[in-house]
């Protein structure tokens, strides 16, 4: 596939992108709200900033069919799976670890891939993928930075929250084969922000009442790593392949754990370093090895951090 000219050099909007998501889990350090609301407003603030562009599609909303709308609402559901267990487990492991583990999202989406989609991938690349997965393990066997007891728990969460978002990745390269790409965003958004308010509701977590630090935290959130990271990637989509933009996921353990040495005094012990460093190396043997013959992906590369 042949992508378009880009208005301005790829490497640009790229290098913003990385920054912008790796300030997420900094941000979430910084909040002393419960995840669900941080979670929760982050996604209404974007999808608040949306909307003045989401008026052109409303011929295309008119035509999306009942199994779409239940494809959405899965989706919707995993993206706020994602976000409560990715953002929860900041309160137990540090940022360099839990977005490590997230990082490996383009592992889970080719596994996935396979078993659903039947595509299939090299043999360069699954021993890069078990390389990654043994760096994993070496991170959650590890100790956490202060011997604290939860740092297990808060990479198993990271864990099963980068799980989430590869489905609901997998969920949006079905939509989006119809769907224009920022509609299908929009909609998600709304889904997840809604689940997420059933929830904050139902476990009578307040709504209201946060400080004025807090809303400017909530609106940080939506606009730094929500607009000027995952959809800028989606943007980028357009003029560079999806192993190009893939390869971001690489950049925000790097860009995060940096964030967290300066600003939150975070550091990494040995172990956690080794463990780290292969799943880094998995990545690049997995990415570049990814698959047999490259399809456009036109999905988030990572709606996550």
């Amino acid at each position: 596939m042949n992508a378009e000219r880009a208005p301005i050099p790829v490497a640009i909007p790229l290098f913003i992108g990385i920054i912008a998501i790796s300030f997420s889990s900094i941000f979430v350090k910084w909040s002393a709200s419960p995840v669900s609301i941080q979670a929760m407003y982050r996604l209404v603030i974007t999808f608040l900033f949306m909307l003045p562009f989401i008026v052109r599609y409303r011929p295309v909303i008119k035509t999306i069919r009942r199994h779409e709308v239940w494809l959405l609402i899965l989706s919707g559901t995993m993206l706020a799976l994602h976000f409560l267990l990715w953002m929860g487990s900041l309160q137990w492991t540090s940022v360099a670890s839990s977005t490590i583990i997230l990082a490996l999202q383009p592992v889970f989406v080719m596994m996935g891939a396979y078993f659903w989609f039947k595509e299939r991938t090299t043999l360069a690349a699954m021993g890069g993928m078990a390389i990654a997965f043994i760096g994993v393990f070496l991170l959650i066997g590890s100790t956490g930075l202060d011997g604290a007891e939860g740092h297990m728990t808060g990479d198993l969460m990271s864990l099963l929250g980068t799980v989430a978002v590869a489905a609901h990745m997998l969920l949006g390269q079905m939509l989006l084969r119809r769907l224009p790409s920022l509609l299908y965003s929009w909609l998600v958004f709304a889904v997840a922000a809604l689940i997420l308010a059933l929830y904050n509701m139902m476990l009578q977590i307040p709504l209201t009442g946060y400080s004025a630090r807090e809303w400017g935290i909530f609106a940080l959130l939506a606009v730094i790593p929500t607009v000027f990271g995952h959809l800028l990637f989606n943007w980028l989509m357009k003029y560079a392949s999806a192993s190009t933009v893939s390869m971001s996921v690489l950049g925000e353990p790097v860009g995060a754990s940096l964030l967290a040495f300066l600003l939150l005094n975070e550091s990494m012990n040995s172990l956690q370093a080794a463990g780290g460093a292969l799943v880094m190396l998995g990545l690049i043997l997995f990415l570049r090895k990814g698959r047999s013959k490259e399809q456009p992906m036109d999905i988030q590369p990572k709606v996550s951090g």
